[in-house]
């Protein structure tokens, strides 16, 4: 199993709010191997992953994550993105959503963006803790912001202490750019 940089810095932003976990909803989407949300379910927090219903062998993964980790208690979901199914309609008000490194194809962003609206919708006050690798200047979520009634925080990498190459005691992050963001409601209570 390969763990993206993304997930490292992600892994260690939750680690750094680690008391803020035990008890909190938190869904990981787009999760793969689902570094993040392990570590939030071994941290206390109520983990869902997820990952597309077209991508059976990434839901397996997630699977297995759990079964390597111990964590039979840990919910494995099919979420596409941008497509409200019965899952999404089941699943109860999340306090934060993970998404490590899945604004890696623009065709996707509003898809992604879509979703994380309809769990706001849920409960205002949620908050997606997003990591990405940068891959284009040209590359923009702030339209979609806009339009999905959103707004970002951008986190610096040092404020976490996620501005090390050899974060986690790898190579990872090492020369990749990453980016690590807080995605809220624009007029969250």
């Amino acid at each position: 199993m390969y763990v993206w940089p993304c997930a490292v810095v992600l892994s260690q932003y939750l680690w750094f709010h680690r008391r803020f976990l035990p008890g909190k909803a938190v869904l990981e989407i787009g999760a793969g191997v689902s570094l993040p949300g392990i570590l939030a379910a071994k941290c206390g927090a109520e983990v869902t992953l997820s990952d597309s219903t077209e991508l059976p062998h990434c839901l397996e993964i997630c699977q297995q994550s759990c079964q390597m980790n111990h964590l039979p208690h840990v919910r494995v979901m099919g979420l596409t993105w941008g497509r409200i199914s019965q899952e999404l309609l089941a699943l109860p008000p999340q306090d934060i959503i993970l998404a490590s490194d899945v604004f890696f194809e623009p065709e996707d962003f509003e898809d992604i963006l879509t979703t994380v609206y309809f769990l706001m919708q849920k409960n205002p006050k949620v908050c997606l803790w997003s990591t990405y690798q940068v891959r284009s200047a040209d590359w923009s979520l702030e339209p979609l912001l806009y339009k999905w009634d959103m707004k970002c925080v951008h986190v610096p990498l040092e404020s976490f202490g996620a501005d090390k190459e050899d974060l986690a005691e790898s190579a990872l992050p090492g020369r990749h750019t990453v980016e690590m963001l807080v995605i809220s409601a624009a007029k969250s209570l």
